[in-house]
Formats: structure tokens, C-alpha cells, sequence
């Protein structure tokens, strides 16, 4: 009796070929589609999202920590507790900016969730792991709104910090895509100290914005001047002429949550809460026209 073949796996359902490099775009559109489909289903209209340092903790957990090595140093090599210490130290000094970076966003929120809207607006978003990221989505959940957290994967494990809203909760493999999803719904941005990534992040946006490829006003609050004037001296980019001086015009550099949610609630007012009224049914119309 002759035995008949298996069938094959209908291509969408093939795992070898979803996972080989002939597939990839599959990949890349799956990182485009799904996202926006949720996006829709959750009634997300737009965004303001929130870069920073994963390293930092907030107040409470960096005293521990301090203290911690404090009291049990007897078996450090006095080199290495140095070290740790001065580290631990300037992880409490920079504890502030998480609780800045939550009570920031927590005023956002509350702020936003009382917009008469059919669609939420301007939703707190991060990149879902800890530090800075999970400050904002600590303040914008203590606020009773929705939190969004974009998170990639790593070759060190990134979980997602417990306060994004789960509907809202993604997993990215490609950085580009992952970034996409930034520009593509953000009205605001705000630049806590970071490192590289957020570096990245802050000027990818202050690109697109200078060399005109975004379709709508974003918002670029940079916050802490203590350190970013230790870090960045964007006057050198005018004084060289690298830049044009209306370029650094693009952001503000700001030191409260207090006046960072002022400016960040007026201009928001003004550039995208007094056009007119949307037609019903239009779903998310604002980022149909930007291209990052």
C-alpha cells in the first residue's frame, strides 16, 4: 500500500521559512501591522514618549542600595568598594530624575485622560524596560491612564516593567521598526539623562524635524540641563555652523515636571488640539501623513 505524503504547512504557517532570511520581510511587515492593528483596537490616536536611562532607580531603591553597601563592606577588596560605592552614590544623585520622570508623567496623564476625545490622547509611551522607562510608565498608571511600553529584544534580557498597560505591551525585534513606532504616533518628546540610546533617539527625531520629513509639530523637551550641559554643548553646533541657529530652536531645555508639563500642555494645546474636528470613523489620521 502506497503511503501518502503529509501535507505541507500553508506558507504563512511554515516556522522555517518565517524564520529564514527569505522571510524576513514578512518579519519587518508583521512589526509594521500588528502593532498598528492594536493601536486601532485600543483607540490610541497619539503619543508622548519618554527616553532615559535604564540604569537609574527611583529614590527609595537607590538609599537601599547605598546603605546596603554600607553596612556590608567587610568582604569588598577596599578597590572594589570604592568603586561600588561612588557608583551607588551617583546612582542615588541621579535617583531624582526618576522621580521627576514619574511625576511628570503622572500630570500628563491626568491631564489628558479628562481631553473630550473618541481616540486617547497623547498617551505616555517608553521603550517598557526599567529606569527612566519604567518611571513613566509607573506615573502615567498611578494617573489611571493607559501606558504604552515598546520593548526589544536584547542579548541581555530586557523584561517589560509591570506598569504598561498589557493590551499595550510589545516586543520588537528589529531597532528600526521599534523606532518607527516612536516618530510615527509622537506629538511630544522628553529627553531624560540617558546614554547612547537615548542620544540616538534624541536626535533621529531632531533630524527628521530639521530636514522637514515630519508632517506635524513634535514637542522636544530636554530635561535636566545640569547634566546635559555636561554632556551636550549645543551652542558649539551654531558657533562651528554645522547647524542653522533656528535649529536649536527645536527643543527646550527644562529642569521641573512642573514646567515641562506647562510647556508641554500649552503646546500640545496649540498645535494639535485646535484644528478641526476629525470625521467619524477616521482611524489614527494624524500619522497617515507623517513619514520618519
Amino acid at each position: 500500500m502506497t503511503d501518502h505524503l503529509k501535507s505541507a504547512p500553508v506558507a504563512y504557517q511554515n516556522e522555517p521559512f518565517l524564520d529564514s532570511p527569505d522571510g524576513r520581510i514578512l518579519r519587518i511587515l508583521s512589526e509594521y501591522q500588528e502593532p498598528l492593528a492594536r493601536f486601532r483596537r485600543e483607540q490610541i490616536q497619539d503619543t508622548v514618549v519618554f527616553f532615559g536611562s535604564a540604569r537609574f532607580q527611583g529614590h527609595k531603591d537607590a538609599t537601599r542600595n547605598l546603605a546596603t553597601l554600607q553596612q556590608n563592606h567587610t568582604a569588598t577588596p577596599p578597590a572594589q568598594l570604592e568603586k561600588d560605592l561612588k557608583r551607588a552614590q551617583a546612582g542615588l544623585d541621579m535617583a531624582r530624575y526618576y522621580e521627576d520622570a514619574r511625576r511628570l508623567a503622572h500630570m500628563l496623564t491626568k491631564w489628558s485622560i479628562q481631553i473630550p476625545a473618541r481616540r486617547h490622547r497623547f498617551v505616555v509611551t517608553t521603550g517598557g524596560g526599567p529606569g527612566i522607562m519604567e518611571a513613566a510608565n509607573l506615573g502615567a498608571h498611578e494617573a489611571g491612564g493607559k501606558t504604552i511600553g515598546l520593548n526589544i529584544q536584547l542579548p541581555f534580557e530586557q523584561s517589560p516593567n509591570q506598569y504598561i498597560t498589557p493590551s499595550l505591551n510589545f516586543q520588537f525585534h528589529y531597532f528600526f521598526m521599534r523606532k518607527f513606532w516612536f516618530a510615527y504616533l509622537a506629538k511630544g518628546l522628553v529627553i531624560f539623562p540617558g546614554g547612547f540610546g537615548t542620544m540616538d533617539e534624541l536626535f533621529e527625531i531632531l533630524t527628521l524635524a530639521q530636514t522637514d520629513k515630519l508632517a506635524k509639530k513634535i514637542l522636544v523637551v530636554i530635561y535636566g540641563s545640569e547634566y546635559w550641559n555636561r554632556i551636550m554643548n549645543f551652542q558649539a553646533f551654531v558657533d562651528a555652523g554645522t547647524v542653522a541657529p533656528e535649529d536649536v530652536d527645536q527643543f527646550k531645555i527644562i529642569d521641573s515636571p512642573e514646567e515641562a508639563f506647562e510647556f508641554l500642555r500649552d503646546g500640545l494645546t496649540k498645535h494639535h488640539l485646535g484644528g478641526t474636528p476629525k470625521k467619524q470613523g477616521e482611524v489614527l489620521p494624524e500619522i497617515a501623513k507623517t513619514r520618519p
